[in-house]
């Protein structure tokens, strides 16, 4: 496709100089479909090819010079016919430079919105919807293609080009009108009084009483992510505070209202959320410390899961009110840290996000094994993810496993966010992962050993299937030092943790409370043949090891969760 793209130009140039109407026609249409598919499939070589200066308006514009010296070759450069091509052609690009101008202002006054909401009633502001994509595209990429028109009718003469070019410019000059509305409608969006004013009267209307807060990249959405179904169910009406344009897109749909305010000055200032006496907090990032400013807030730390990892006892946590852990584990780890968190500020809370978490594997006809390596960490001291040394030989061992398993490879969101071996390794995996698919698809047959049933591994990199529903479609589960460890225990399922860093196994355990009634994977795998095919020894260390990470049964943890809510109320 990339060859056939960059041998296209100097191909029409030739055909046009001939001139060959029909074989530029030919490769004209072939260009435009290597146009399209670029992007899609070899994204890297369209962005170089933008760095040396190729780019995507150039390329047009040397397929539409193309065709005017195709229309000059066979109809001459004084028929009127190319005259009206040039013009055509040169007013294509006008219309789409007005058309570009219209969307980038529709945009620009919706992303200086002081707020955003979601769940609120603010139809008083009339914002209007966004036209269709073709249309609201401030780079006019879809307008570009307007020139196939012109193109490709020069390749059936003067005449069809030219009307072709007319054509054009009429859908384009549609489009752009089409525009219009939408950028008067917006308009008043610009009165950030007026904004702030509907919205602080819908939010001071509905009387929040907790705030969730999130700031972070979209890929971290899942931090905020899991405890929103939580936040529904308790008795205090909760409202979500974020700080990134475009992050309630990734976060799954709920009740609860969303405010987006990415200024500092207009957070800090919008007074209608102090009626709020609770602020959760799920990670430590610095645009944390623009709630933390405001004085009638209580806070309390969240996190997005109890692990060994360092984030589960951050140092940076000392300046909520509160930290709240899942179980006895969360307390202990902020002890033998010592980074300044008092006991007494530590509650634990329970996990209710797992409930409905089943204690059954599928097992027939079977067995499964999840494989969720951890992301790379922030530096290589916080380095714990298994993917990039040792994942495609686990994924190989598991492929090769007999009798046969099936595999749900489920990844980090963040993997690769620092290192792009970790990239590099996952796309090792889901190719070998593919790759066996297709060779059974191709192999079974009724006589074959599994009576014809195709083994269906899964590859999960978006949003669903969602960790838990992993938990509940596996046996076994291969994971690396994360929250994943202590979640899979309310499975009470038996789980491999990897061995990255290479300690003696008493050093790892005494250092990573969770592997405790785990199977430790060194580099070697030498345990991992033991773990699919041994006596499950470690049933009843799982249970107790639960209590300690998780807490105990009962109060099931949406009451103990509730019940601390209610308690931070009465504390404040």
């Amino acid at each position: 496709m990339i060859a056939a793209l960059v041998l296209c130009y100097p191909a029409l140039l030739l055909s046009a100089l001939w001139p060959a109407p029909v074989l530029f026609g030919l490769i004209a249409t072939a260009s435009y479909a290597a146009e399209y598919a670029l992007p899609r499939f070899a994204r890297g070589f369209a962005d170089m090819l933008g760095k040396v200066h190729v780019g995507l308006t150039l390329r047009f514009a040397v397929r539409e010079t193309a065709a005017l010296l195709l229309v000059a070759r066979t109809a001459g450069p004084d028929s009127a016919w190319f005259v009206a091509l040039a013009v055509g052609v040169f007013g294509v690009h006008a219309v789409r430079a007005v058309q570009a101008g219209l969307a980038g202002r529709l945009r620009s006054t919706l992303s200086r919105m002081p707020v955003t909401t979601r769940n609120l009633d603010v139809s008083a502001l009339r914002i209007p919807k966004m036209p269709p994509r073709f249309l609201g595209n401030a780079g006019g990429t879809r307008f570009l293609y307007l020139d196939a028109l012109p193109v490709l009718g020069a390749a059936f003469g003067a005449a069809t080009a030219a009307l072709g070019a007319g054509l054009a410019l009429v859908l384009g000059v549609a489009g752009a009108v089409a525009l219009v509305p939408y950028v008067r409608r917006a308009r008043p969006l610009t009165d950030k009084a007026r904004v702030m004013e509907v919205v602080g009267a819908q939010v001071k209307a509905y009387e929040p009483e907790v705030i969730l807060y999130f700031s972070g990249a979209t890929a971290a959405a899942y931090q905020a992510r899991m405890w929103l179904p939580v936040l529904e169910r308790i008795d205090r009406r909760a409202v979500v505070v974020l700080r990134e344009r475009g992050m309630a897109r990734h976060l799954e749909p709920t009740s609860l209202p969303m405010l987006c305010i990415p200024s500092a000055a207009d957070l800090m200032s919008f007074h209608e959320l102090y009626s709020a006496k609770l602020c959760l907090y799920v990670s430590n990032v610095g645009r944390n410390v623009h709630m933390l400013r405001i004085p009638t807030l209580r806070s309390a730390f969240l996190n997005h899961g109890d692990s060994d990892k360092e984030a589960s006892f951050n140092p940076f946590s000392r300046v909520y009110d509160e930290v709240w852990v899942a179980g006895p584990a969360g307390r202990d780890r902020y002890r033998k840290a010592r980074v300044g968190v008092r006991d007494e500020c530590i509650h634990e809370v329970g996990r209710p996000q797992l409930e409905g978490i089943s204690t059954r594997g599928p097992g027939l006809p079977y067995r499964t094994v999840l494989y969720a390596p951890t992301w790379e960490g922030w530096n290589d001291d916080l380095m714990h993810s298994s993917l990039i040394t040792m994942g495609p030989r686990i994924v190989r061992a598991l492929l090769d496993h007999e009798p046969p398993l099936r595999i749900i490879y489920k990844p980090h969101p963040l993997t690769g966010h620092r290192d792009k071996s970790a990239t590099r390794a996952h796309r090792r995996i889901v190719a070998m992962i593919e790759a066996a698919e297709l060779a059974t698809s191709k192999a079974r047959h009724p006589s074959s050993r599994s009576g014809g049933t195709r083994v269906r591994h899964l590859v999960v990199t978006g949003r669903e299937p969602h960790l838990y529903d992993c938990f509940n479609q596996c046996d076994l589960m291969i994971t690396d030092i994360s929250s994943v460890v202590a979640d899979f225990l309310a499975s009470e399922k038996p789980y491999a943790v990897t061995n990255v860093a290479g300690m003696p196994e008493a050093a790892f355990h005494e250092r990573y409370p969770s592997t405790e009634a785990g199977v430790l994977l060194d580099a070697d795998l030498a345990g991992l043949g033991a773990f699919l095919d041994g006596e499950d020894t470690l049933a009843r260390a799982r249970v107790k090891l639960r209590a300690y990470l998780l807490g105990p049964d009962y109060p099931d943890p949406l009451t103990r969760f509730n019940a601390a809510v209610e308690r931070a109320f009465s504390d404040s």
